[in-house]
């Protein structure tokens, strides 16, 4: 194990910048997380990333928001920029559940403490920061940043919102994953370039006042709805999504302009996705790998659940309705090489805690690595928000054939014991008959080598629902796949002697789903003996189609109307099945399904 020095993790304070010798710094960096020096946290991404351009950057995690304000003076004026993240999570879904309560812990803080960060943090902090230093230019971003861009739905204030560069205040907002769009701006700026003239950077958002926007060399221009007229009419809201989402994720975007308050917010087109070179390069910077020496003696929640985890690729083509990993990092999938993936597994096996056990060779979808276009020209013109909804296209390369070789490099490495795939994996890509019959094996054997050697006793799947009604809206398969792989992997178990449990995931109170689709869930689910546990009640995130559907009522794709539980009572009635075998909840369970006259389902739940 590597010895490391106060100087090899960025500097957080004053003492720690006059280690390094520094008198003045180019960037200061305010997150909202604790500091953890790994590739798997946003800010010391993005502090490696400025740091491997010459540059000198500070990181201040967790400011003091509430008192005389020292957090944000002790470091002073950097010479370039402030950059500004609300954090990993997004701050409000970090904040509250569900049912718009407090959470009592913090994962992202030291001991997982609640309250080190504000409501909205990535506002609260750039407002302070514009306040103290009105001349010094703020870089937002983060996810926080990212889902909020444009006119957007919030679930805490029940309203929608402008775009966070409006609120903010900021002068720039890059979206999505920062490494692109950051090394140009930093290139533009050491060239004698100010943030003013940053107008057609790729993947970032700015604020022009309403005067002639110059056109883009061969990029079209997308007005939406503007943000009063939104306010006014929410079906104009969600054809806006639609563009938003689409134009996200295509090859060759249209720049979107959106008018608010008489000024106008122009997001550019995102760059394509990183090469394996690329991608290679932001995994492979020297992260120490460990929280910053200041949380000695504690414990941070996040860090010790990626530990031992590697993520060996970015985006997901899935496309779920109420999933905001598409409309961050993208569908196309940006993959590292093999190399740099041993590198980092080699690096965690050196650890002085490590007992041989990986936790997770993943990302996004775990079984979406190195997936691409069969004809990266159909892909080109292709807007489809997914890949697999409503069926596997056809030019999709479903070829499990990296992964397989992945896994058997680690496993053979001296130190490791064994790999476990903690990441969701996406079955129907598995049960997918393919043309080409040699992909159909491999699909096959990817199946047998993740349930033999590649789980800890438990698989967590997400089938969400069983109404095909619902996972059509939430972008999902039909449950009969669910059915499908639950055979296949008993099998497999009794095959070899083992008694692994298939977990699955489940969601209530989705948009189109009603009290009897969440019986009928509970019904079917009951023969298979399952007792759900991994469920949560449909939380409403910016940027998300689910959203969209809960704010306006109209699908966005085909503008018709779609029910949601939106009342406290509606939401209840709906998650109350998921726990149709405890006796505290017969009696309502009853009530319920007499008055919607569905004593079939009494009978099958046996709560009668």
């Amino acid at each position: 194990m590597k010895e490391y020095r106060l100087t090899d993790w960025q500097p957080t304070t004053k003492k720690e910048v006059e280690l390094r010798g520094w008198d003045q710094l180019d960037v200061i960096l305010f997150s909202g997380d604790a500091y953890v020096d790994h590739p798997s946290f946003g800010a010391a991404v993005i502090g490696r990333i400025l740091e491997a351009q010459g540059l000198k950057v500070a990181i201040v995690p967790q400011p003091n928001w509430r008192d005389d304000l020292r957090d944000f003076k002790k470091l002073g004026k950097p010479r370039l920029f402030f950059g500004v993240t609300g954090g990993a999570m997004d701050s409000m879904i970090n904040h509250y559940t569900a049912n718009k309560r407090l959470r009592s812990d913090d994962a992202y803080t030291p001991d997982g403490k609640a309250g080190m960060r504000p409501d909205r943090a990535s506002v609260v902090y750039s407002n302070i920061l514009k306040n103290l230093f009105p001349d010094v230019p703020i870089l937002l971003g983060g996810i926080e940043a990212s889902l909020r861009r444009v006119t957007h739905y919030d679930y805490w204030d029940d309203k929608l919102h402008k775009s966070i560069l409006i609120d903010s205040k900021a002068d720039l907002l890059v979206y999505g994953m920062g490494e692109s769009p950051l090394k140009r701006i930093v290139l533009e700026l050491k060239n004698g370039g100010s943030f003013r003239e940053l107008t057609d950077i790729p993947q970032t958002a700015y604020l022009s006042e309403g005067k002639a926007l110059k056109q883009q060399k061969g990029i079209q221009d997308i007005y939406l709805s503007s943000h009063e007229e939104c306010l006014s009419d929410k079906m104009k809201q969600a054809k806006n999504f639609r563009i938003v989402e689409e134009q996200s994720n295509m090859m060759h975007a249209s720049r979107i302009i959106q008018m608010c308050d008489g000024k106008a917010v122009v997001i550019n087109p995102p760059y394509p996705p990183m090469s394996e070179k690329e991608i290679d390069a932001s995994f492979d910077l020297p992260y120490t790998r460990l929280p910053h020496p200041k949380y000695k003696g504690k414990t941070i929640p996040a860090f010790e659940m990626i530990k031992f985890s590697v993520n060996m690729h970015r985006g997901c083509f899935g496309g779920c309705a109420f999933c905001t990993i598409s409309a961050h990092q993208g569908k196309f999938i940006a993959s590292r090489s093999k190399d740099s993936i041993l590198k980092e597994v080699k690096q965690i096996a050196d650890m002085p805690d490590f007992k041989g056990y990986l936790s997770d060779l993943g990302g996004p979808s775990a079984n979406m690595y190195k997936m691409k276009g069969k004809d990266e020209r159909i892909c080109e013109k292709c807007k489809r928000p997914s890949c697999i909804h409503p069926k596997i296209c056809k030019n999709l390369n479903v070829d499990h054939s990296f992964l397989l070789d992945i896994y058997k490099a680690v496993d053979s490495l001296p130190k490791i014991k064994k790999s476990f795939i903690g990441s969701g994996v996406r079955y129907d890509m598995l049960l997918h008959r393919n043309d080409d019959e040699k992909l159909n094996k491999i699909s096959n054997q990817y199946t047998k080598e993740l349930i033999l050697n590649h789980v800890s006793g438990r698989l967590k799947v997400a089938p969400e629902h069983t109404s095909d009604k619902v996972l059509n809206c939430m972008r999902k398969p039909s449950f009969q796949q669910f059915h499908t792989f639950k055979k296949i992997f008993d099998k497999i178990n009794a095959e070899s002697g083992m008694k692994q449990q298939l977990i699955p995931y489940f969601i209530s109170s989705h948009p189109a789903c009603t009290e009897i689709d969440m019986a009928e869930l509970a019904a079917e689910t009951k023969p298979m003996g399952f007792k759900l546990e991994q469920i949560q009640d449909f939380t409403p995130s910016p940027m998300t189609v689910a959203t969209e559907i809960y704010y306006t009522g109209y699908h966005p794709y085909t503008l018709e109307k779609v029910y949601t539980a939106r009342t406290k009572e509606q939401k209840l009635a709906q998650r109350q099945y998921f726990f149709w075998y405890d006796r505290n909840y017969r009696p309502q369970i009853i009530k319920s399904l007499k008055r919607l006259k569905r004593d079939d389902l009494l009978k099958k739940l046996s709560v009668y």
